[in-house]
């Protein structure tokens, strides 16, 4: 499975409050939440991201509550990947069980640039920045989690 976007860039501790703000947590609806999310972080996110981008990010990407409702917005957005230093746990496991796509890659966190055009290779790990040519290494997915990944998440690969 391969994948290409604009990236949308952004730091370390990128918490599940600015992800989705707690005052739009009345609703599950993925629309509902798409139309908020990074809100908090980046206004004009919603108005600016495509279907198909990447959001590239540091350290901690997803700490905070255990909300499944961030990784369900990012994805709901439009977001094809998430790529990031490192994940918060919880997040980490939230994203795979709906079908977020996302990779730890320190290098590629550190190196990316807001706007820059990334395609990544789920199969090899391999995240090429098309704007720079340079090709970063991340752990592919075992086929186990790119399963649940190509079925939309966790509970439709089970069906």
């Amino acid at each position: 499975m391969k994948i290409q976007g604009k990236v949308h860039k952004y730091g370390d501790h990128v918490d599940t409050d600015v992800i989705i703000p707690a005052r739009y947590l009345n609703s599950s609806d993925p629309k509902d939440l798409a139309a908020h999310c990074m809100e908090d972080i980046d206004k004009n996110f919603v108005s600016n991201v495509k279907e198909g981008d990447i959001i590239v990010a540091g350290v901690n990407f997803g700490c905070g509550s255990s909300r499944e409702h961030a990784p369900l917005a990012i994805k709901a957005a439009g977001v094809s990947c998430v790529i990031a230093k490192n994940f918060a746990r919880i997040f980490y496991r939230n994203a795979l069980n709906i079908g977020l796509p996302i990779l730890e890659c320190p290098e590629a966190g550190d190196e990316i640039e807001q706007g820059d055009d990334v395609s990544v290779d789920f199969d090899s790990g391999i995240i090429t920045d098309n704007t720079t040519g340079k090709s970063y290494k991340a752990e592919p997915f075992p086929p186990f989690i790119q399963n649940i990944i190509k079925k939309g998440g966790l509970l439709s690969s089970l069906k």
